[in-house]
């Protein structure tokens, strides 16, 4: 039965048998044998079939709901109990921002894995906001990931970005003392991979009062960590979050400038499916990212303020 209900709903967030048959590892065949069984077994017509797609009927738009949350209750469970009698075990897909991933999240692996032998991870790279449950992601870290049915946000530190150029830069150009010399500036930015629009956040300071970094647009990229890296060339003034400045701030190779402003962009957090019947791989990394982050006083080196 189980089988059926993740045939359905994967075909019904999907639109094919198809799609949801390579989301699931199985045939196309196997898929639509599958939701064809679960239709006799509730007695109604669940999908409207034509040779494109699939559309749900309205005794299937209902179901669908009822059983969603259900589903993901249960598969959690059969997770929770496949992981060697609560032993940390199995593959661990996790999402993280690149820079944020590299910089801090990768040299804590060793003694991660030494606690946790038989975990394999399957961490992935991106500044992209994942679909945590469509994506079968066991966790992810990052910010405005939308929470859906069944998810936790687990905030760890605060989101916040700060300008930082080169002290060769600052040295051969226009001493900046306020939010408006920028306009003077040439200006390094990142582009959002979502929308491919320059992210242009007003920058605020303790009084909480608002300028605009004005920039002139000398450079885009999409990449943060590029932003850093041609703002340590002397290319100009880069906008850009601090777990991505951090590495640069701390070994001099890069100053922040205007000091007292920054950019709020909300927090950090940890997302992760609900702690009911949480497998045991993910409760241990859970556990173990909150964990540095208070050893690490991570929180209070990410705080621009």
């Amino acid at each position: 039965m189980l089988g059926h209900l993740e045939c359905f709903v994967s075909s019904a967030e999907n639109g094919s048998f198809s799609a949801a048959g390579r989301k699931l590892g199985i045939s196309s065949a196997a898929v639509g044998k599958n939701v064809t069984k679960l239709e006799t077994i509730v007695g109604v017509r669940l999908f409207q079939r034509n040779t494109r797609k699939l559309i749900l009927t309205e005794e299937g738009e209902r179901f669908l709901q009822e059983v969603s949350g259900g589903l993901l209750s249960l598969q959690c469970a059969l997770k929770g109990v496949s992981s060697s009698g609560g032993v940390a075990a199995g593959t661990l897909k996790v999402s993280m921002g690149t820079a944020f991933g590299l910089h801090f999240v990768m040299p804590m692996l060793p003694d991660f894995l030494a606690r946790y032998p038989a975990i394999v991870p399957d961490w992935h790279f991106d500044n992209r906001k994942v679909d945590l449950i469509g994506e079968h992601f066991d966790a992810a870290i990052g910010g405005g990931i939308e929470l859906a049915q069944g998810m936790i946000a687990r905030e760890l530190a605060p989101a916040h970005g700060v300008l930082v150029a080169s002290a060769a830069y600052l040295q051969r150009n226009t001493a900046i003392q306020q939010p408006e010399q920028l306009m003077n500036h040439a200006g390094i930015f990142i582009r959002s991979p979502q929308t491919g629009r320059i992210r242009n956040l007003p920058l605020r300071n303790a009084e909480n009062e608002q300028r605009a970094p004005s920039m002139e647009i000398k450079m885009t990229v999409n990449e943060p960590d590029a932003a850093a890296q041609a703002a340590e060339l002397g290319l100009g003034i880069a906008l850009i979050a601090m777990p991505n400045a951090l590495p640069y701030l701390e070994s001099g190779r890069l100053v922040r400038v205007l000091p007292g402003w920054y950019v709020d962009r909300g927090s950090v957090y940890l997302y992760f499916p609900t702690t009911k019947f949480l497998p045991t791989k993910t409760r241990v990394f859970v556990d173990y990212m909150a964990e540095q982050f208070r050893l690490q006083k991570l929180a209070t080196r990410f705080d621009a303020r």
